[in-house]
């Protein structure tokens, strides 16, 4: 059977050849514990090192300022829980978007439940927060805003720059979830202005299994693992050397390609996007028009669900309804809810993300495939 055309970039990447064979020599060869002293502990240090710098070169940091961890989820929580550990005794408010992926919402939930005080700041039609809102919400003890960099599900990309203008005057630390951003738009921590950002590798086309935050020098957070002293006293715990090679390849390939990928990407997600607005009436577009991931197009049909469309196509095209991390449950999306989607248009809502590896061939089947089980989806009903 013909293998369904994958569009399904947000939700995760396959692992770039490149990426494959740097990790390859560190699962047998290379296998050294980058603790150790001997030669084989020195040739996973030295591979570390150079994926860290890789790392630190995507987003124009530097290299003693990143993390490794084990996923974008836990780099989300250690900034949120690390740094309520390190403040929490004279500050114990948080600010965050209405729009955030669980893995920064259910730390934020977590420190509410425990005494914090939390304030989720709305967002526009569009999936956008307004920087003045943020900035209105800082209390003299809040500890930490945490606002992503780009929505998972609508692409929308936030002023993170901008608030960061607004709140630094408060002295207020900023995180930025870019896990979505990597290897689609450009990343600068200087320029954003933040003080902690999350990066995850599966979304870039490195493993599953392998994320980063990156730390600003001075910014007060604690370790929420415990055991010995390995990434800066943050995280505990032999480093995944193979991964980690990995993390940093992809890390290298994205700043090369991101030019080239980054235009590639949003010719393909345009032309999805006309194909089928000629194609199906009344299709509609959800995030903000021209602020939002170059990959990235959420649209919703008329007349069917979302799931109920993929569904039917399953064997010709695989999408999502929106974010893999929620639940499977024909329910309205928490960002569409956020944005004030009717239901009508949150139940027929699909997103359908593009990526390196997609080919104009692809769009053009995909845009046939779900324009004619929309369009008959249509006549049945009328």
């Amino acid at each position: 059977m013909k293998t369904p055309i994958y569009l399904d970039y947000n939700a995760t990447t396959p692992v770039a050849l490149e990426v494959a064979d740097a990790i390859q020599p560190f699962l047998d060869e290379h296998f050294g514990n980058p603790s150790s002293s001997h030669t084989y502990g020195l040739s996973a240090r030295r591979a570390v090192a150079e994926a860290r710098a890789s790392v630190a070169a995507l987003i124009h940091a530097r290299q003693n300022e990143i993390v490794f961890t084990g996923s974008a989820t836990e780099a989300n929580n250690l900034a949120l829980l690390g740094v309520a550990s390190a403040l929490g005794k004279t500050r114990r408010h948080l600010v965050i978007s209405a729009i955030e992926h669980p893995a920064v919402m259910q730390p934020a939930q977590h420190l509410r439940e425990t005494g914090w005080d939390l304030t989720v700041v709305p967002v526009d039609g569009y999936g956008r927060v307004d920087p003045r809102a943020v900035a209105a919400a800082v209390r003299a003890d809040t500890a930490l805003v945490s606002i992503m960099h780009a929505n998972n599900e609508v692409g929308t990309i936030q002023p993170v720059a901008e608030i960061a203008q607004l709140i630094k005057p408060m002295d207020v630390l900023l995180h930025t979830d870019a896990a979505q951003s990597a290897g689609k738009i450009e990343i600068d921590v200087d320029a954003l202005g933040v003080d902690l950002l999350t990066l995850a590798g599966h979304k870039f086309y490195a493993t599953k299994g392998i994320g980063a935050l990156y730390v600003r020098p001075g910014t007060p957070i604690n370790p929420i693992l415990f055991g010995a002293d390995q990434e800066h006293g943050l995280r505990p715990g032999t480093e995944n050397v193979p991964l980690i090679v990995g993390l940093g390849a992809a890390a290298k390939l994205a700043l090369e390609r991101l030019s080239t990928n980054k235009k590639k990407m949003l010719t393909l997600r345009d032309m999805l996007h006309e194909q089928l607005a000629e194609k199906i009436p009344g299709l509609a577009l959800n995030g903000h028009p021209t602020d939002r991931l170059p990959n990235t197009l959420h649209v919703s049909f008329p007349g069917i669900s979302g799931r109920e469309l993929l569904s039917l196509v399953a064997d010709r095209v695989a999408a999502s309804v929106g974010s893999a991390c929620h639940s499977e449950a024909d329910a309205v999306s928490g960002v569409l809810a956020a944005m004030g989607c009717d239901t009508d248009r949150a139940r027929g809502a699909v997103r359908l993300s593009v990526g390196w590896m997609s080919t104009l061939e692809e769009i053009e089947a995909a845009a046939t495939a779900l324009s004619e089980v929309a369009a008959g989806s249509f006549l049945r009903r009328h």
